[in-house]
């Protein structure tokens, strides 16, 4: 039920004969206030009145010609102060919801006003033979979570992983792997292998300096095709996106584009002649640059002295090919803060090359991944492997799932303690806005009573559990009573009537955590309904009525849980 469109179209009615318009509307900071309040203040100037006693004589026009619609939703108008607040029937907007959301389903909440638009989210994109750490599962977590968003209010997305597998770095690690490498070996285990020997042609080049400039003529042989460079590279490609699917995998995650910097290689020189055709290209120390009206930012480098080619070429030329392939509406890029500048470098070049969609082009930033607790154990000094972090949130939850009394009841306990510990690790990751850094610790990741995914997946068990319990017991009483709810049933259905606009929001904003707390207050407005209403001792309508409430709050914790990929268990 869309009451505040119902009441907003009410008061434009009452403003226009007062001859004015009415302004916004707002959530009273107190249910006992009102569900809707509509400050007057903004109109004083106008009508050149106190707003209380505009407030008087718009809450007069509403009495005086109501429409059908407002006087089926609105219970009563009062008049505070400045502020003429509006107290929905309850009776109505909880039935209303509840037969909203058990018509639509799993489809509750979902839009078409992406109808025939294409959003491409490129998100995670791992370097090639290097291990996929805690810091690859914000951007992992977040893309997922943003495209899933998309999806939901009814865009056609495309999810990419713009693989690291081209530049200097691969000059490196052939240059590494000719001299110590063991391809038995490395088939064994990529991730370290690779790791291992390219760390170590890093040590001996602090010693003997040549070997960057060996590196460097690898890199060069790679660019050019040659066939035995090419080869080796493909080999260091494959072994690492094996085991980078695992991790995809655990996460519950797929991509529709692997398409990588290397996919890029061969449509370069294009994005470098339209940049000389439209003489963008200057001459800085030997390299190609692109230079900006704006003093404070630094000129972009598109070609090197030694005429390879750097990220932002990459990047222009994959912009270019999405909108031909795609012909995108947003191009969105999931990459984490340090690469603002980058990003404004490429948008701002791409519109010097006259393609008025680089405002389309969006690059979505996060903050960094902290953690107290230095004693957590890691296999490469500062790096904390996701699987490590997986592995170890997964051994936790178990634990804490064995202590407890409600055990013996679950028929996988393994299933259960990975869908919570992983869903644990991504519901944290994307508790706060993007942009502020996670602070990682296991007390608050999982708390089973905090704000935690943990907390928000026992909410839904719960209700689980009391429809089964209900569909056991069917012996209840039938008999007719008039249904009026409760307060904490009657808040609890205002939540989930939001659902929709809340997933706007979260699209508009490209922020995932908007979704996360809401997903939140509903758990908490459900614990409040449940202690408050004795669900199973009501009786006849009521009873039936808090039933479907229950179905209800469960529709739309599983979708939203979904939304920012934590899986729900149907026991706990």
């Amino acid at each position: 039920m869309d009451y505040k469109s119902i009441i907003l179209n009410q008061l434009n009615i009452a403003c226009e004969s007062l001859g004015t318009q009415a302004g916004v509307i707002e959530v009273p900071p107190n249910p006992e206030m009102g569900d809707v309040a509509f400050p007057c203040f903004g109109l004083a100037k106008a009508l050149r009145k106190a707003p209380p006693l505009i407030a008087k004589d718009v809450a007069t026009a509403i009495e005086q010609n109501p429409t059908v619609e407002f006087s089926n939703t609105v219970q009563k108008v009062v008049v505070i102060g400045g502020y003429v607040n509006f107290f929905i029937k309850k009776d109505a907007l909880v039935s209303g919801v509840i037969n909203e959301i058990e018509t639509k389903g799993d489809d509750y909440g979902k839009s078409d006003i992406g109808n025939n638009k294409t959003v491409l989210v490129e998100f995670s994109s791992p370097n090639i033979a290097k291990p996929f750490h805690v810091g690859h599962l914000v951007s992992t977590a977040l893309g997922s979570s943003i495209e899933r968003i998309y999806s939901h209010l009814g865009y056609d997305t495309v999810k990419i992983n713009h693989i690291g597998d081209w530049g200097t770095q691969f000059g490196k690690l052939i240059s590494a792997y000719k001299r110590w490498g063991d391809r038995s070996v490395i088939e064994q285990d990529p991730i370290n292998e690779l790791l291992k020997i390219y760390v170590q042609f890093h040590k001996e080049a602090e010693l003997h300096p040549e070997l960057e400039d060996e590196a460097r003529h690898y890199f060069k042989l790679l660019e050019e095709g040659d066939s035995e460079i090419t080869q080796l590279w493909q080999f260091f490609v494959k072994a690492s996106l094996t085991e980078f699917n695992r991790m995809y995998d655990l996460l519950g995650i797929s991509f529709d584009s692997y398409a990588g910097e290397s996919f890029y290689t061969d449509k370069m020189p294009e994005i470098v002649d339209i940049l000389r055709e439209k003489n963008l290209l200057e001459e800085s120390e030997g390299a190609q640059v692109v230079r900006f009206e704006d003093d404070n930012m630094p000129p972009c480098i598109i070609l090197k002295s030694d005429g390879t080619t750097i990220y932002a070429t990459r990047d222009i030329a994959a912009a270019v090919y999405r909108k031909r392939h795609y012909d995108f509406y947003k191009n969105i890029y999931v990459v984490g803060t340090p690469q603002t500048l980058h990003f404004k470098q490429v948008f701002s070049v791409i519109d010097k090359m006259g393609f008025d969609w680089a405002d389309n082009c969006i690059h979505v930033d996060f903050g960094y991944v902290r953690f107290p607790d230095k004693s957590m154990s890691t296999r490469h000094g500062d790096v904390i492997l996701l699987e490590d972090l997986l592995k170890m949130s997964i051994a936790k939850t178990k634990e804490i799932i064995l202590e407890s009394s409600t055990s013996k009841e679950l028929d996988d306990i393994d299933s259960v303690a990975e869908k919570i510990g992983v869903g644990a690790i991504i519901f944290a990751f994307l508790k706060n806005s993007r942009e502020r850094d996670i602070i990682f610790t296991w007390d608050d990741i999982l708390d089973f009573e905090g704000e935690s995914g943990p907390y928000v997946q026992y909410a839904y068990a719960r209700g689980k559990s009391i429809l089964r319990r209900a569909e056991d017991n069917n012996d209840c009483d039938e008999t007719s009573d008039v249904y009026m709810p409760m307060t904490e049933e009657f808040e609890l259905a205002k939540l989930l009537n939001d659902y929709e606009s809340v997933v706007l929001e979260a699209a508009n904003k490209n922020q995932p955590c908007i979704i996360t707390r809401y997903t939140l207050q509903v758990a908490a407005s459900f614990n409040k309904f449940y202690n408050t209403c004795n669900i199973m001792k009501s009786v006849g309508q009521t009873r039936k009525m808090r039933l479907k409430l229950t179905q209800a709050m469960c529709t739309v914790i599983k979708s939203a849980l979904n939304l920012i990929g934590v899986d729900v268990v149907e026991k706990m």
